[in-house]
């Protein structure tokens, strides 16, 4: 007896349902550096303390993600949130005194 036609919803792909037959499976041709090039992402190294990783780890499994991505995640947040901030004061005067341009640059913003 064969199965019916699968409902195509977000819940069956998630589950696996949907999406995960071998036959499908092929190696892709694009490169990693490719894909970075694309996402304009750039490789850093970086030193965390053990209980710090070790929290970020938790907070990715609870809200079921990676641990990068949950950092990447944390990090434009907090850079956002800062540029908004800094733009705020900038745009009352209190950033650097109205009239100073000693202060940092801004950096580009993505579009």
């Amino acid at each position: 007896m064969s199965k019916g036609k699968i409902k195509g919803t977000s819940e069956a792909w998630e589950s696996g349902e949907l999406g995960r037959d071998e036959r499908y499976v092929r190696v892709s041709d694009v490169k990693p550096s490719d894909l970075a090039d694309a996402l304009s992402l750039q490789m850093i190294s970086i030193r965390l303390q053990k209980e710090l990783l070790e929290d970020l780890k938790f907070l990715a499994r609870y809200h079921g993600m990676g641990y990068q991505p949950l950092m990447k995640q944390a990090l434009r947040r907090f850079a956002d949130a800062e540029m908004k901030r800094i733009a705020k004061e900038k745009a009352n005067g209190e950033a650097w005194g109205e009239d100073d341009d000693s202060g940092p640059t801004t950096p580009r913003r993505r579009a």
